[in-house]
């Protein structure tokens, strides 16, 4: 047994071991070790529990309960030597610093005139999802103050508010990452449940403040005061709040537009001027009787949003509050959190009840309010569940409660697990009940062949509809361009609808721009450095839609990028698009030089290998035809292209054969029809079937997909795909004739040809197709290096750096069920088609499988 310490004489720290000092003894090497432990279980927890689609904070907690009393801790040895009793004053206070800033941040987050206009469904939701579980946690009360021993020694008043704020919380914060996680952020029942849950969070914030103002003293060290001085707390409370928002929040919006990109520096003073604030207005609110973090929240509230100024303060302080800080006052909370302290069946019965209840009371009281508002029975069902989610504010209230001694060690266990419990069931039940409808109500044009391209025709159901994502700013010249190019002047309608790709990750900041998500609107994206671009987007998109016979439905994906491809299909396929248009992850630009007296230089902006893989698997699931747009400038950004522009664009189009240069050819039979698109193919003849050779792709399992080309594995008629080619070149040319360029090239270096167009500069845009189905001239790439597989040959060797290559490029996918299945391959070169195949079909495909080795793509 380890003999008492004497806390005064805990010194900061040590001399070092050479000096016969144990670190551990010591409070700030043992606090760097208590954080280190920390997030590393708890990071490990939250790799372990990512499968199931569970917030960070449930990873946070357990973890706290792995290392405390109830798991790790039942060895006195280790919980003497790492969580001594004299270290948990240390611990909870830098907790607490971290806890002050991350409601401050929540604050900051926090839109008033949001809640003014969720509108009365929200606020009837959020009322019911408050009043019926307050009321049953007073009742739960009354059976707790029973049953436990101790509970009855804390007044009436404090405990049953405490409790009903326990069962009647819902986590903001929390309820955005579930939302998100299950991609349910912009759909009717996401909006409601996050409008309601802002509505619940103000409503939480006022009861704490209740709670903490009634509690006082509850150990009974205060127990002789009166009750009217709750009343004081109440009204110095309220008297905080009103010059709050009457004096500083004017003050801060000055500050605000001083500290506005309009000036050329941010004044470093008012950022630390307004981290002072954070601490002041804590200091005050408990100087007053009210937790700290109170202060902190409503300092938050008195930021100007959706400004410069706020955007600064989260990102000096968001990553370190919550990345560091945070997380060690979650598992504080697990480390004051005894499970053994629920013994016997009695107890554990209590748990029973304490999470029946709280789930009954929230799930109930919203799904009767949801029912009388019209809303369906599975997304009133779903709310409800939704609205019982936990974490946040449900810990930092039992925690005060502890703290006030309100609540003992066994309640105080028994309310953690409930909201552990409540939390963890909310995904897979959401999953379970509330699945979004997922299904095409009408026909869809799955490829360009599938629209009628009858001049004669004016059927709105042949319109072209086409998905363009965007990263940012950048994309937007080119994908304008790209799309003025493809539509006709005549008879071509054209319904655009452009989604901003946006990665959703664990940083809160991610709550302000799902708040600023309008429904079927242009969403919020984060300004650039010099501030001007988010309006001229939208009036770009805005302008381009006046041109005549073009929709423009802009949208968002806020998601993360392992699942963001899900997002894309599915509205590809709910919006009935034709072609989905990719930007790809390499951007080219073109910035002044300011030592070379007015010239320019190139400069690549790379997104990273995470954009890449939305990229690959959208390729790879897409229900429609996909076209990846490597950008080198095209459209310039210096107008909105139109029937009446003077600067022409000039097209190529690289055709080797195949379904995906097929579609290629379609694309530009759009484009010739536009007035300023000059349109001109360049085919490769090969010159393999008159040496008499043939290539036969061996499927490379090994091989990574990342590096090695991949081709289809479908059986197909090499035959009947050269009828297929001579039938489309045939009609285009037909067409078309003297409105396009037509080229023949014969050539065995199919790489320096393509290069050599693509660094000519006499195009602006080069379209081919991705391959998956090649010609003898592309599959003898197939061993060639690769460094972006999912183009294709030709696709990777225009996109590639280093080549001098400076036209854009699009790479096309047509859409066909029979190619999806792909593997990477190897080039084996064969005299004659008898030897490739072993059978007696002269015309069967070079891309065939072989009917004697299943194993080889022939």
């Amino acid at each position: 047994m380890m003999a008492p310490v004497n806390i005064t004489s805990i010194k900061t720290s040590s001399s070092g071991a050479w000096q016969g000092d144990d670190p551990l003894n010591y409070a700030f090497p043992l606090l760097i070790v208590q954080t280190t432990l920390i997030l590393v279980v708890t990071r490990i927890l939250a790799f372990l529990f990512k499968p199931l689609r569970q917030p960070k904070v449930i990873a946070e907690i357990v973890g706290g309960i792995l290392l405390g009393p109830s798991a790790l801790g039942r060895n006195k040895t280790y919980m003497n030597k790492l969580f001594p009793t004299w270290s948990t004053p240390i611990l909870e206070s830098v907790a607490s610093i971290g806890l002050l800033f991350f409601l401050f941040l929540v604050g900051l987050e926090l839109d008033l005139n949001s809640i003014r206009r969720s509108g009365r469904r929200a606020f009837s939701i959020a009322t019911a999802g408050i009043s019926l579980p307050f009321v049953c946690g007073i009742g739960v009360a009354f059976v707790l103050r029973k049953t436990i021993d101790g509970a009855d020694k804390v007044g009436y008043g404090q405990f049953l508010v405490f409790m009903g704020v326990a069962l009647s919380i819902t986590a903001f914060p929390v309820l955005a990452r579930i939302l998100a996680e299950l991609k349910l952020l912009t759909t009717p029942v996401g909006e409601t449940a996050m409008a309601a849950a802002v509505f619940n969070d103000v409503a939480a914030w006022i009861l704490l403040a209740l709670a903490v103002a009634l509690a006082g003293n509850a150990d009974g060290s205060g127990g002789h005061k009166s009750p009217v001085v709750s009343v004081w707390v109440l009204l110095s409370g309220l008297a905080f709040v009103i010059f709050m928002m009457m004096v500083i929040r004017p003050a801060m919006k000055l500050v605000a537009q001083r500290c506005s990109r309009e000036h050329d520096t941010v004044d470093e003073a008012y950022i630390c001027l307004t981290l002072a604030g954070v601490m002041v207005s804590g200091f005050m609110t408990d100087l007053i009787g009210i937790h700290s973090i109170f202060g902190a929240f409503v300092f938050g509230l008195t930021i100007p949003k959706g400004g410069d100024f706020a955007e600064r303060l989260i990102e000096r302080i968001e990553d370190f509050v919550s990345g560091l800080l945070l997380p060690l006052y979650f598992a504080s909370s697990g480390l004051k959190t005894d499970v053994a302290k629920i013994r016997g069946g009695k107890a554990w019965g209590l748990l029973v009840l304490v999470i029946s209840t709280a789930c009954a009371g929230k799930i109930l009281g919203t799904l009767v309010a949801a029912l009388m508002c019209m809303v369906p029975v599975r997304e009133a069902v779903t709310l409800g569940v939704l609205m019982n989610t936990k974490g946040l504010v449900e810990l930092i209230v039992l925690n005060i409660g502890k703290e006030k001694k309100v609540l003992n060690d066994e309640i105080f266990a028994i309310l953690v697990l409930m909201a552990l419990f409540t939390t963890f069931i909310t995904t897979p039940m959401v999953m379970a009940i509330y699945k979004p409808a997922r299904g095409i109500a009408m026909k869809t044009h799955r490829k360009l062949g599938d629209l009628t391209t009858n001049s004669a025709s004016n059927d709105k159901k042949d319109e072209l509809r086409i998905l363009a994502c965007v990263h940012g700013p950048g994309n937007v010249p080119s994908i304008i361009s790209l799309i003025e190019s493809t539509r006709s002047t005549k008879n071509s309608f054209v319904k655009l609808f452009i989604m901003h790709l946006v990665e959703f990750t664990e940083r809160s900041s991610s709550i302000i721009l799902v708040q600023r998500v309008r429904k079927n609107g242009f969403p919020f994206f984060k300004r650039s450095r010099n501030g001007e671009w988010r309006d001229r987007l939208a009036g770009a998109f805005q302008a381009y839609s006046q041109l005549g016979r073009v929709s423009v439905r802009p949208t968002t994906a806020i998601s993360s990028l392992p699942t963001m491809h899900e997002d894309i299909c599915h509205v590809a396929e709910e919006k009935r698009v034709t072609m989905i248009i990719l930007p790809f992850h390499k951007h080219w630009r073109v910035e002044a030089d300011d030592e070379d007296n007015g010239g320019a230089h190139e400069v690549l902006e790379n997104l990273g290998h995470g954009w890449r893989g939305v990229n690959q698997k959208v390729l790879k699931h897409a229900p429609c035809s996909v076209g990846v747009l490597v950008d080198r400038g095209f459209g310039n950004g210096s107008q909105t292209p139109g029937p009446d522009s003077t600067m022409g664009q000039r097209v190529c189009i690289l055709f080797f054969g195949g379904p995906d240069d097929r579609e290629a050819l379609e694309l530009g039979g759009r484009m010739v029809e536009h007035p300023v698109v000059r349109v001109t193919i360049i085919r490769f003849v090969e010159e393999d079937e008159l040496n008499g050779k043939n290539i036969v792709l061996h499927p490379s399992p090994n091989a990574n997909c990342d590096q090695s080309y991949s081709f289809s594995t479908a059986k197909m008629n090499r035959q009947i795909e050269k009828e297929l080619d001579e039938k489309a070149m045939g009609e285009f040319r037909g067409r078309w004739g003297e409105m396009v360029g037509y080229v023949e090239k014969a050539s065995e270096n199919v790489v320096e040809e393509a290069l050599g167009i693509g660094r000519s500069g006499d195009f602006d845009l080069i379209v081919v197709g991705k391959g998956r189905f090649p010609s003898s001239m592309v599959a003898n790439l197939a061993e060639r290096p690769a460094e972006h597989a999912e183009l294709g040959p030709i696709g990777d060797v225009l996109a590639s750096s280093g080549h001098g290559v400076v036209t854009s490029v699009l790479v096309i996918q047509q859409h066909d069920v029979a190619l999806t299945d792909e593997a990477p391959a190897l080039r084996v070169l064969h005299g004659g088609y008898d030897n490739a195949r072993g059978d007696n079909d002269s015309t069967s495909s070079a891309k065939e499988i072989s009917s004697v080795d299943n194993n080889d793509i022939v």
